[in-house]
């Protein structure tokens, strides 16, 4: 066509990047062009330590060999099967295996594509579960500041990120918020759970269901661990009591496990290190070790029996998405949690969190550094803002980062880590050393 310009395979103009300040990164791009393991290999064949497991996703490291040859082997005997009102066998061993390592009462599994798609899904079920049960007057959604659930629209309505909020507004009525797990000023540098806080924290989902009645909410929405916005830990006692409340008033409660799943924490779920079986988790991510796309959602029995009435002919769920349980994706499910076991990932986070927390707390006194946060194999280093320029400090701090072999993220002034699970103790001490003369040298 005689209109269209010519471009080259190089050309960085037609793709417009995800969160990305895009042409900052097209005038200098840093391109990776293959992984293994614990690194990234640059387009100029650099080694670059994966300081967050890609995307807080790849927690088996990259590459692994049963994970490529299951999605080799899947893709040459069957490429695709529909979902809707057909199956194939994958797609269940992978829900019994969800099952098996999921806490006890999470006994159904539905696939989705990606976290956020998961969080809509999980925000639908509430809703209609509580319908068919009868109880049509619980609309209401409950989620908290600075939460990230996605990308969605149902996701940016139960979160609480200001800029999504601003961009986007939100199209779901009646919702409300709690505020946030971390309190500046009361718990700098602390290493886990802080001890005080979980009470005042609750007040607010009391008074939110003293305001609005709870016979008119359907559920609450959390991340056991808030990873997205700088890693905000609970206090100690606050999702126990989370749950005490829900339960009481007979609202659902949800957990946003997309980060903390898969033995970020050191357990299969985060549910399991905080001793709280909620009625769904919503999970993607660390699924398929970032493989192929997919999430998945794991609800009660409770939830999925309530469902199962009616003519058995007839659809009880009018909810799902054309790659839902997809063949690629369910046999690299399975394969990524063949490795998880064999390799006993879902609990090493657990055995190297002492020595990942006093590696990131050495970091407490240089230039800039206001707080240290931690949690499993999940860490937290914020900084003061510049003035005037808030997230540029960061910025530079990744930037300079991949220039000198390490893959950190930031979230506004927030450098946040997350490694994969098979991370080595002179890797952490690479990571934080190179990370330490990094912020010594920042402006």
């Amino acid at each position: 066509m005689s209109d269209r310009r010519n471009v080259t395979p190089n050309d960085l103009s037609a793709f417009w990047m995800p969160f990305t300040a895009n042409r900052q990164f097209k005038k200098a791009p840093r391109m990776f062009v293959g992984a293994k393991d614990m690194h990234y290999t640059t387009s100029d064949g650099r080694q670059v330590l994966d300081g967050t497991a890609g995307l807080w996703c790849v927690n088996a490291g990259h590459c692994r060999p049963r994970i490529v040859e299951a999605i080799a082997t899947q893709a040459a005997e069957m490429d695709y099967a529909p979902a809707f009102q057909m199956g194939h066998p994958k797609a269940f061993e992978l829900a019994n295996a969800l099952v098996q390592i999921a806490p006890e009462g999470l006994n159904h599994v539905m696939y989705t594509n990606s976290g956020s798609e998961s969080v809509e899904t999980a925000l639908k079920t509430a809703i209609a579960y509580h319908r068919v049960k009868g109880d049509g007057a619980r609309f209401r959604l409950i989620g908290r500041e600075r939460g990230y659930h996605g990308v969605n629209f149902g996701g940016i309505s139960v979160g609480g990120i200001v800029t999504n909020r601003k961009m986007f507004g939100t199209l779901l009525t009646g919702v409300d918020h709690m505020s946030h797990t971390h309190t500046p000023g009361k718990n700098q540098f602390t290493r886990g759970e802080r001890e005080e806080g979980a009470t005042d924290l609750l007040a607010e989902l009391e008074r939110i269901v003293t305001l609005h009645d709870a016979s008119t909410i359907a559920a609450v929405i959390v991340e056991p661990v808030a990873g997205s916005t700088g890693v905000l830990i609970p206090p100690k006692g606050y999702l126990k009591k989370l749950r005490e409340i829900t339960k009481k008033h007979g609202i659902l409660l949800i957990f946003d496990e997309v980060i903390t799943g898969f033995g970020r924490v050191g357990t299969p779920f985060a549910a399991d290190y905080f001793g709280v079986t909620p009625d769904m988790i919503v999970c993607a991510k660390g699924l398929t070790n970032g493989t192929i796309p997919m999430g998945a959602v794991l609800v009660t029995s409770e939830i999925h029996d309530a469902f199962m009435q009616g003519p058995e002919h007839m659809i009880e769920f009018f909810h799902g998405y054309t790659y839902s349980g997809n063949p690629i994706a369910a046999a690299t499910g399975l394969a990524t949690l063949e490795t998880y076991k064999e390799e006993g990932l879902l609990t090493r986070g657990a055995e190297l969190a002492s020595y990942w927390e006093d590696a990131l707390h050495s970091l407490k006194g240089l230039p800039h550094v206001i707080d240290i946060r931690n949690l499993g194999l999940i860490g937290a280093v914020e900084l003061e803002p510049i003035a005037g320029s808030p997230t540029k400090r960061a910025f530079s701090a990744f930037v300079q980062g991949y220039e000198e072999g390490i893959l950190i993220r930031t979230t506004g002034d927030i450098i946040a880590m997350s490694p994969p699970l098979i991370i080595s103790k002179a890797q952490i001490d690479e990571l934080i050393g190179k990370l330490g003369s990094i912020l010594k040298s920042l402006e």
